[in-house]
């Protein structure tokens, strides 16, 4: 397992005893196995001169080693206590541990007590979460593979979504149904939850789905994505319901013409900054400016937001296999809002988009 050997020799380099690993997508990343523990306890703990371990609840020991990882598995059930249980692991491989890495962005404070509690003379201070990042930047053609896929299977979804579009309907009822039409096709699992936001409710890009009616003359958002083999798609489009105003034409108009540009400016050696400011300088210049209050992007893989940020800022240069999403918005409170999306992947002259459903203006009757 190179990745693993990739954790070792940073726990190595960095002078530690062990690294503990408790994000459910990283540990995904390296074994191969995915749980959502909720309250209870997952981990990855490696070393970098012996083998490592994973600790799980009890119930999940079996499928764990169903997935191939050929390392001890330990588990605990509910009455026990996972700390302990941990700490002596640990122990039995090296005797009297004095530093260890950890994930700061997914180890919670109470989380962090437990350990210190149960392995006291344990510094838990170098963070692994740069080197994880760095990792996972660079996707591989079977990556890359995975990610077409889901891809596809968002370009279905988006077909069945604007089928599924109706005067008087509830964005709710809308989602009811692509969502069922892909189930019937065997995709189980979205990345996130799917968002249909109808007129003016589309003007709010953190909203949710509601019981908002669709109406003609409006402008209608999709963002959806679906998750294949671990890796997700993540895409966004934007319909006419009947007849629009010039105005809402021209917001549409804007924002495409941001999105099909900075897509065209992706190459390796330009920076992440310079992408966003590619689509940015053409929405300040129509006036819409003030109403592009995101990011252009984020980095995305097996997780929905992934490193890097598209964003004014990240001098970062592009390389070959990164993949993030090029996601221009306009949103007009009380109006309308619009968000043509595509994650792509950087090639060696340029970008490929995982998803294909047309960006010329649909209308439905």
């Amino acid at each position: 397992m190179t990745k693993i050997k990739s954790i070792q020799d940073w726990t190595y380099n960095n002078g530690l005893d062990f690294t503990y690993l408790s994000d459910p997508k990283t540990i995904q990343y390296l074994t191969g196995f995915y749980s959502d523990p909720v309250e209870r306890v997952l981990a990855l703990i490696i070393f970098p001169d012996k083998d490592p371990f994973m600790f799980a609840p009890a119930l999940e020991v079996e499928a764990i080693k169903d997935t191939g990882f050929p390392y001890d598995v330990y588990g605990y059930l509910d009455h026990e206590d996972p700390w302990q249980k941990i700490a002596a692991h640990i122990q039995q491989r090296v005797a009297n541990p004095k530093a260890a890495g950890l994930e700061k962005n997914s180890l919670t404070v109470a989380r962090l007590d437990n350990l210190h509690a149960v392995l006291p003379e344990v510094s838990f201070q170098a963070d692994i979460t740069d080197f994880l990042n760095t990792m996972r930047l660079i996707k591989t053609d079977d990556e890359i593979e995975k990610l077409k896929l889901a891809g596809k299977e968002a370009d279905f979804a988006f077909e069945k979504g604007f089928a599924a579009l109706k005067a008087g309907k509830s964005e709710k009822s809308v989602v009811a149904e692509l969502e069922y039409a892909l189930k019937k096709q065997g995709v189980m699992e979205m990345s996130f939850d799917t968002l249909v936001q109808a007129g003016a409710h589309a003007a709010e890009p953190h909203g949710a789905t509601s019981d908002n009616l669709v109406k003609n003359n409006e402008l209608v958002l999709f963002d959806l994505g679906t998750v294949h083999d671990g890796y997700i798609s993540d895409a966004s489009r934007t319909v006419a319901m009947g007849k629009l105003s010039d105005k809402q034409k021209e917001i549409y108009d804007v924002c495409l013409q941001a999105q099909l540009a900075a897509m065209d400016y992706v190459k390796p050696g330009v920076t992440a900054e310079s992408v966003d400011k590619v689509a940015r300088d053409i929405i300040d210049k129509a006036g819409y400016g003030k109403y592009f209050i995101h990011r252009l992007g984020h980095g995305m893989g097996m997780s929905e937001h992934e490193f890097p940020s598209i964003m004014e800022g990240n001098k970062m240069e592009l390389k070959p296999g990164m993949c993030f999403s090029i996601e221009p918005g306009i949103y007009v409170p009380g109006f309308a809002g619009v968000r043509i999306e595509d994650c792509v992947h950087v090639t060696e002259d340029g970008c490929e988009p995982f998803t294909h459903t047309s960006k010329e203006l649909k209308y439905i009757d």
